[in-house]
């Protein structure tokens, strides 16, 4: 990844997807900038933001070690998603789903 002055680029002299969503100038060391491509980013990080709030995010991926971070964000992802289709249950609706299907096919 490519730095021209402040603004973080990967290769493309663009903000990550997150800061572009934020209408935000993409630092150097946005905490961002690696999960949230500049192209598809904004779109994903959309919901993330809708759900959690970028600041509850940044503050917790912070706390996260860097070798974990990037499936921090796919999870993190996927329960916004989830959360948006199911406010009250999110990503546990979906597992109970499974749960009963297994339980189905194993004749429970």
């Amino acid at each position: 990844m490519a730095t021209s002055g402040n603004i973080t680029t990967a290769g493309t002299g663009s903000p990550c997807g997150a800061c572009k969503f934020l209408r935000r100038k993409c630092l150097s060391d946005c905490i961002f900038a690696p999960y949230f491509s500049s192209e598809q980013g904004a779109e994903r990080f959309a919901a993330i933001h809708k759900v959690f709030g970028a600041s509850n995010v940044s503050k917790l991926l912070l706390k996260v070690p860097i070798h974990d971070r990037c499936e921090a964000v796919v999870t993190i992802a996927y329960e916004a998603q989830a959360r948006l289709h199911d406010p009250v249950y999110g990503c546990v609706s979906h597992i109970f789903s499974l749960q009963q299907q297994v339980d189905k096919l194993s004749g429970h």
